[in-house]
């Protein structure tokens, strides 16, 4: 143990003093608008952090290009008992990032970890494995304690990346959280908090054939002009989310490549329940009727959005088309309000500074809702520093956006309607009768009864308004010409191995 300890060490001191040289070497420059927040897997909930989960770990399961089908990852192969309660994973011959190897006992540590561990915020979508061991070093075996039609997919969930035990162990989750180790593609070479994440090629990658670059350095540019500027200019190599409004000026560049990836991306308003008047179905049902989803499309997304009308979104599985989206009304709006006794409503508003599309909404909600008589401050503020404003309940309303992590809807249902610990994605929503479906759903194997539940699911979070739906949209990136195969699939997942620097 202390001989792989210190061969971990070592490796990172080596990749360290090689992480001058990688300015020379082909590196994929990215500009983000937010910071990584942790490199614990289970500790994070946030896109800014699984997309580089899935540069530096591997998961048992993954998500093919098309974001449509499962394929092997660390496991590679798989059987699932008749009764759907035992799998039996092959672990196949790959290793971590200091290269030691990876067993079916970092697999059960790993699994356990996300289940049990007080800081998990995906504990609910794992308490039907009822035991986890490792049969030998290759071989996993899960017992589930009822058989779960999105079990497989969850498998797949970057969250529930394979950790080295051993390494864990030693340096306890703080210093994990800074210095991973992982079995990805890259692995971490040094975290500017606030500025960069730097990542050097992993040597002992089991797939190591497959990667051209050198190293990724993930930026953090929260102003998203200035990202656009830098990308223009030659010094990044790599932009994400890309403001509608520069998209058809950036696709004129020759010198650049606009990509529009399908994507499972929906942007919504989320309310804080837990804040009177708040709390009234009335008053949340006035905010939904006071919004003009329409204007949003027209003049925020340049036409590119698509209303969305449930938290499941269009093309993914049990999407429900005909869901109810309630159409501009601020008459009904008003009368709701009226209804409920509210009068004069002032909500703090948390708006992520810098990202051009998130204040352009702002500024447009802020007008629409003064016209239903609710005042809206803005209170613009790092994004860094939002999600745990979000966290600690210390906002009324706030825009932010969701995008699919598995191909089954149950992820998401649990996360955002399950009463779990992620408070339901910040707005403290709470419905015992919903929590019990979203449990029904996810031990419900036949198909067709499952559809049911995920359309009633769909309706009443419609009808309570979890959260106001806005709209759904493509997932916006560009890159310098020079560079090929840069992707990101409908989940988020980038495909940096397969991306080339020319």
């Amino acid at each position: 143990m202390l001989k792989n300890i210190k061969l971990a060490f070592l490796t990172t001191g080596m990749v360290l003093s090689m992480a001058g040289s990688l300015a020379h070497a082909e590196v994929l420059t990215i500009g983000r608008g937010e910071d990584s927040t942790t490199f614990d897997p289970i500790n994070s909930t946030q896109n800014a952090d699984n997309w580089v989960f899935s540069n530096i770990f591997d998961p048992l399961i993954r998500i093919d290009k098309t974001g449509t089908r499962l394929i092997p990852g660390l496991a590679e192969s798989w059987t699932i008992s008749d009764d759907g309660k035992t799998y039996v994973l092959k672990i196949r011959d790959a290793a971590f990032s200091d290269g030691t190897q990876v067993t079916a006992e970092d697999a059960a540590f790993s699994l356990l970890r996300i289940r049990n561990d007080e800081k998990s915020l995906w504990a609910d979508s794992y308490q039907v494995m009822d035991s986890v061991k490792a049969v030998d070093d290759k071989t996993l075996e899960i017992h589930l304690s009822a058989a779960s039609v999105p079990f497989l997919s969850q498998l797949a969930l970057p969250n529930a990346s394979i950790l080295p035990k051993q390494y864990f162990e030693r340096v306890g989750e703080a210093v994990f959280a800074e210095k991973p180790i992982g079995s990805g593609a890259f692995m971490l070479t040094k975290w500017n908090r606030g500025e960069s994440v730097v990542l050097a090629k992993n040597p002992y990658y089991w797939e190591s054939g497959r990667v051209h670059l050198d190293g990724v350095t993930w930026l953090t540019i929260p102003d998203s002009n200035t990202r656009m500027l830098k990308i223009q200019a030659g010094e990044i190599d790599a932009a994400i989310n890309v403001p509608f409004s520069r998209i058809s000026s950036l696709q004129a560049d020759s010198d650049l490549t606009v990509h529009l990836d399908p994507s499972t991306r929906e942007d919504h308003l989320l309310i804080n329940h837990e804040h009177a008047p708040l709390n009234d179905v009335r008053v949340r049902q006035a905010l939904d009727y006071g919004i003009n989803k329409q204007s949003i499309i027209d003049i925020v997304t340049f036409g590119y959005g698509t209303i969305a009308n449930s938290y499941i979104p269009m093309g993914a599985l049990y999407h429900n088309d005909l869901n109810l989206s309630r159409t501009y009304d601020p008459e009904k709006a008003k009368a709701l309000l009226k209804q409920a006794g509210v009068h004069d409503l002032t909500l703090n508003y948390i708006v992520n500074a810098g990202d051009e599309v998130d204040e352009q909404i702002a500024i447009l909600l802020q007008q629409q809702l003064a016209q239903i008589g609710v005042r809206a401050n803005l209170t613009k503020v790092d994004p860094s520093q939002s999600w745990d404003m979000l966290v600690d309940g210390d906002y009324d309303i706030s825009v932010m956006y969701w995008t699919n992590d598995i191909l089954d809807p149950d992820q998401k249902t649990t996360f955002v309607l399950g009463n779990d610990a992620n408070m339901n994605y910040m707005t403290r929503y709470n419905n015992p009768q919903v929590t019990k479906l979203v449990e029904q759903g996810r031990l419900e194997t036949d198909p067709a009864k499952r559809e049911v539940i995920y359309m009633e699911l769909q309706k009443i979070a419609k009808e309570e308004v979890n959260w106001v739906d806005l709209y759904y949209s493509p997932y916006r990136n560009v890159t310098r010409k020079n560079i090929t195969g840069f992707y990101q699939n409908p989940l988020g997942r980038f495909f940096l191995e397969d991306t080339e620097k020319k």
